[in-house]
């Protein structure tokens, strides 16, 4: 980007866009526009612009700090309630560096100070009254049905072993995660699950509260149309070959649509610098969470994802934003159930808002070469078609395309995504079996001896360190001469 003094080249500030100048110190008026943002239609704050567009900068030193204070205070209640966490992004404008801040539309009210503010085109107001309050709240009903409140809807309706799986999941995510130790009341409240019906003037647990933590007789009974539907079409391309239907709560439905996709899908083996990473789990983990996040539950008509021979296409009930096709140099993301977005978020299964797009399309190209651009297309049906190449598609013999090429005969089909990664993992140093798995970054002990340690074993890759004590404590695998040669050539090719 050429910056000739202005950003960027005659935008001026507006409904959906705020200039800030912000030199060493994040500005003192920074979330009162924040919050004007996440009740009216959502907008971009650029932090290091002058109110006339001109490119002031931030100060080098202060740029990691200022983003380390958006971040955590965006998270905070006493600054932002309800919280909304935020994900600045540095860019270089010339010889300056600039902060932007993209703020997407909310289900919720949000006040900074006990203060609502709203956008204009002249700029934040604060409003005030009930009445004013009321039409703010019943406009985003209007779109956010996540928000819609169940008078006796409460905690019996809930499952307590969904809060102890989300609190380990967000440790899992960040060690001293601010919400895990907070009792399930707490988390609702502080994640958005509980907001104030204006219609009885009384506080309630939300459709999202149920879609995230209800039993499954709870949630049927509040949406009795919503399931995800998982089928994989390619020999029986009218009907199916296997089918996964879901109607249950949203944190078991990730796992869930996730394992439909690793049953029928290959993780070939992948070097990113010096670090081996599942392809698979970057791309369908951000199209998984991108159907549960974004899903119009209130539509009888299902969510489905479909695994063809040559693509993978997912269809999402929804209400548009946008129509047409959305392109990652030049799409606006908009969230379709933001209290939803920002809790998965929190479980580490969702990125950022329009992550998705742009990581998809990043790497798509090294999961499936040559097989074309994945299609993002709004509107009253959200649509997503990967196209796959054959090597994609899990048929057998498994073969990664780096060791295809350069090993032969029995060893040829046993050289899974699954085994390479194993293998690229003990190159390290024998691990334990709990070693292993941690490494990674599986908690199926069940899915970890199926399909990456025995088949390792039974080819010969790997082997014991204590044979004649297969269940002893002690026992860790390491590579053997065998497995070291199929590892070099996949990093050879």
């Amino acid at each position: 980007m050429k910056a000739k003094g202005k950003y960027p080249f005659g935008r001026k500030e507006g409904l959906a866009l705020e200039f800030k100048r912000a030199t060493d110190r994040l500005p003192s008026n920074f979330f009162e526009t924040v919050c004007a943002f996440l009740n009216l239609d959502g907008g971009l704050i650029v932090l290091g612009i002058e109110d006339d567009g001109t490119v002031s900068g931030v100060a080098p030193a202060a740029v990691e700090r200022i983003k380390a204070d958006i971040a955590n205070l965006s998270n905070n209640p006493q600054k932002l309630d309800p919280p909304h966490l935020l994900f600045p992004h540095e860019e270089r404008v010339g010889d300056k560096t600039v902060i932007k801040v993209l703020v997407p539309a909310s289900s919720q009210v949000h006040e900074v100070g006990g203060a609502v503010f709203l956008r204009s085109e002249d700029g934040d107001y604060r409003i005030r009254g009930v009445n004013r309050l009321a039409g703010l709240m019943n406009r985003k009903l209007s779109f956010y049905t996540e928000q819609r409140v169940y008078p006796y809807l409460g905690m019996a309706d809930l499952d307590p072993a969904l809060f102890e799986k989300a609190r380990l999941l967000m440790l899992g995510r960040q060690p001293q995660h601010p919400w895990a130790n907070l009792s399930p009341e707490e988390l609702l409240r502080v994640s958005g699950f509980i907001r104030q019906d204006y219609s009885t003037g009384k506080p309630g647990y939300t459709l999202a509260a149920a879609l995230m933590f209800g039993f499954d007789t709870t949630i049927q009974s509040l949406v009795p149309g919503y399931k995800f539907d998982a089928l994989l079409r390619r020999r029986d391309t009218e009907r199916y070959d296997d089918r996964l239907t879901v109607r249950g709560n949203l944190i078991d439905a990730f796992d869930l649509l996730m394992g439909f996709v690793e049953k029928h899908l290959n993780d070939p083996f992948y070097m990113e610098g010096t670090t081996s990473i599942s392809l698979r789990s970057i791309i369908f983990r951000e199209l998984v969470a991108n159907i549960i996040a974004h899903r119009e539950y209130t539509s009888a008509a299902p969510a489905t994802m479909m695994i063809y021979q040559d693509r993978v296409e997912f269809k999402n009930p929804n209400v548009p934003h946008y129509h047409g096709r959305i392109e990652p140099g030049n799409f606006t993301p908009f969230p379709k159930n933001p209290t939803i977005c920002k809790f998965m978020i929190q479980l580490g299964r969702y990125e950022e808002l329009g992550s998705g797009v742009r990581r998809v399309n990043q790497y798509l190209p090294h999961y499936a070469p040559g097989a074309g651009r994945p299609v993002f297309e709004d509107g009253d049906m959200f649509m997503v078609t990967v196209p796959l190449a054959a090597t994609a598609a899990k048929t057998a013999p498994e073969v990664t395309p780096q060791v295809a090429g350069e090993v032969t005969g029995e060893v040829a089909g046993e050289v899974t995504g699954e085994v390479a990664r194993f293998l690229q993992v003990l190159a390290e140093r024998p691990m334990t079996r709990t070693e292993a798995q941690e490494a990674l970054e599986l908690k199926g002990q069940a899915n970890f001896r199926n399909r990456y340690l025995e088949p390792t074993l039974e080819a010969g890759l790997v082997e014991m360190t204590i044979p004649d004590k297969p269940r002893s404590r002690l026992q860790k695998y390491r590579l053997t001469d065998k497995g070291r040669a199929i590892l070099l050539k996949g990093k050879e090719s």
